[in-house]
C-alpha cells in the first residue's frame, strides 16, 4: 500500500497517540502503532488494553489498502525531525518493509503483522451524550488536580462524571481536597454516572484544547467510555466501584466569610509557603477584622515568614491551617479576580468559590481540609 501525507498532519496525530503507549507492556505488539489504510483514509491506533486512541487523517494520495503495525517510539523520533514536507510511504504487505521517501532521502524500517493487535473495544447498550469540547476541557482541567493516587481506593484516582436532567457534574477528591464543577448547559433525560481514570483524562485534555469549537460525542456503558471528536477517538475502561458521597462532606453552615484578591493570596501563599515545614507544608491563616495574616515556620531550620493582606471579612476572629501546596492548586484554578473562603471552625473544611462568576452556566466549589496547627 502507498500513500502521501503531510508531515505536520502525521506528527500531530502520532504525538497525541504517543501518550497511550506504556514502556512496559505484556504484549510487544502494544509498543506499535496500527496503521490502517482504507476508503482513502488513514487511521492510526495506539492501545495499552486499558485505553485505545484512534486518529484519522486524509492523505494527499492513496494507492491500495491494508494494515501494518509500526514501532511507535522509532516512528515518532523519525517523524519529528522532518521539516513540514510531504512524506511518501510505500509499505509491503508481504514483508512489512516500510519505505519513507522525501525529496532529500529515503528512510527504511520494518513493521509487523497487525494480526495480534487488539481489536477496537465495542461499547454496546450505551448512553449517549453530546458535550461541547470546551466544556469537557474545562471540567477536566478544573478537577483532575484533586484526584488521588492511592490505589487502595481506586475510585478516588479518577474523575467522576454525573449527568442528570439539570446539569453535568465533574467531581474529583483525594480526601484532603475536593472539587465539584457543574455545567447547567449540558443535560440528559437519564441520570447516569461514570468514573474515568486520570491518565486517559490527561490524554484527552491535550486533544480537547485544539478542538474548542467542536462537539464531542460521549458514549458509555458500565465498563467503557468513548469520546469521539471526528478525527480523534479515545476509548478507555472505566473505574469500577461506587464513588464516595461527596455532598456529605461539604459543610453547609459556614458563618465566617472571607473575600480576598485571588492572585494576591496565591502569590503570598507561594512566598510564605517556601518557609513552611517540608513535611506538612503548613501555612497559618489568621483573620481579624479586615486583615489576613499569613504565616509559616520550620522550627527545625529556624525558617519563618509572615505577610499581611487586606481583605473583606464577616464573622468571628479565626486562625486556621492549610497545606500550602494544596491551597495553591485550588487558587490557581480560580480564574476570577476574587475568591470567597467560607469557614466554620479551625478543624472543619474550608469552602472556596469564585466571586462574580460571569458564566451563569457553571458553578464551581472547591473544598480543602485543614491541617492541625502546631
Amino acid at each position: 500500500m502507498k500513500f502521501i501525507v503531510s508531515r505536520s498532519k502525521l506528527f500531530k496525530a502520532v504525538q497525541a497517540l504517543g501518550g497511550v503507549i506504556t514502556p512496559s507492556n505484556t504484549m510487544p505488539i502494544l509498543e506499535d502503532f496500527l496503521f490502517e489504510l482504507s476508503d482513502n483514509k488513514l487511521s492510526i491506533t495506539a492501545s495499552n488494553l486499558e485505553t485505545t486512541m484512534v486518529a484519522s487523517i486524509q492523505p494527499d494520495m492513496v494507492d491500495g489498502s491494508g494494515q501494518v503495525t509500526i514501532p511507535a517510539r522509532l516512528f515518532i523520533d523519525a517523524i519529528k525531525n522532518f521539516p513540514d514536507i510531504p512524506l511518501s510511504f510505500n509499505i509491503s504487505e508481504d514483508t512489512y518493509a516500510i519505505e519513507i521517501t522525501t525529496n532529500e532521502g529515503v528512510y527504511k524500517m520494518v513493521g509487523h503483522s497487525s494480526s495480534e493487535f487488539p481489536q477496537l473495544p465495542r461499547i454496546e447498550d450505551s448512553d449517549v451524550l453530546e458535550v461541547p469540547a470546551d466544556v469537557l476541557a474545562c471540567g477536566f482541567e478544573k478537577t483532575i488536580f484533586a484526584t488521588g493516587s492511592d490505589e487502595i481506593r481506586p475510585v478516588m484516582t479518577g474523575v467522576y462524571l454525573n449527568v442528570s436532567d439539570t446539569c453535568l457534574t465533574f467531581v474529583a477528591t483525594d480526601a484532603h481536597r475536593l472539587v465539584r464543577y457543574k455545567r447547567f448547559d449540558v443535560k440528559s433525560d437519564r441520570n447516569s454516572s461514570i468514573i474515568i481514570p486520570k491518565k486517559p483524562v490527561n490524554q484527552l485534555k491535550a486533544v480537547l484544547s485544539t478542538k474548542a469549537d467542536e462537539k464531542v460525542l460521549v458514549k458509555f456503558n458500565r465498563t467503557n467510555v468513548s469520546f469521539d471528536l471526528g478525527d480523534f477517538c479515545l476509548i478507555c475502561r472505566l473505574i469500577e466501584g461506587v464513588y464516595p458521597n461527596y455532598e456529605a462532606v461539604i459543610p453547609t453552615n459556614n458563618p465566617n466569610k472571607l473575600v480576598v484578591d485571588c492572585q494576591l493570596l496565591n502569590a503570598a501563599i507561594r512566598r510564605v509557603g517556601t518557609f513552611s515545614n517540608k513535611a506538612t507544608h503548613q501555612v497559618r491563616l489568621k483573620i481579624s477584622g479586615q486583615e489576613l495574616l499569613i504565616s509559616a515556620e520550620d522550627l527545625d531550620y529556624y525558617n519563618e515568614a509572615k505577610e499581611r493582606l487586606t481583605c473583606s471579612y464577616e464573622g468571628s476572629d479565626m486562625e486556621i491551617g492549610f497545606n500550602s501546596r494544596f491551597l495553591q492548586d485550588i487558587l490557581s484554578n480560580i480564574t476570577q479576580q476574587s475568591v470567597r473562603i467560607e469557614l466554620s471552625a479551625p478543624n472543619r473544611a474550608g469552602i472556596m468559590t469564585p466571586v462574580d462568576n460571569e458564566n451563569a452556566d457553571e458553578d464551581i466549589l472547591m473544598l480543602l481540609m485543614p491541617v492541625m496547627l502546631s
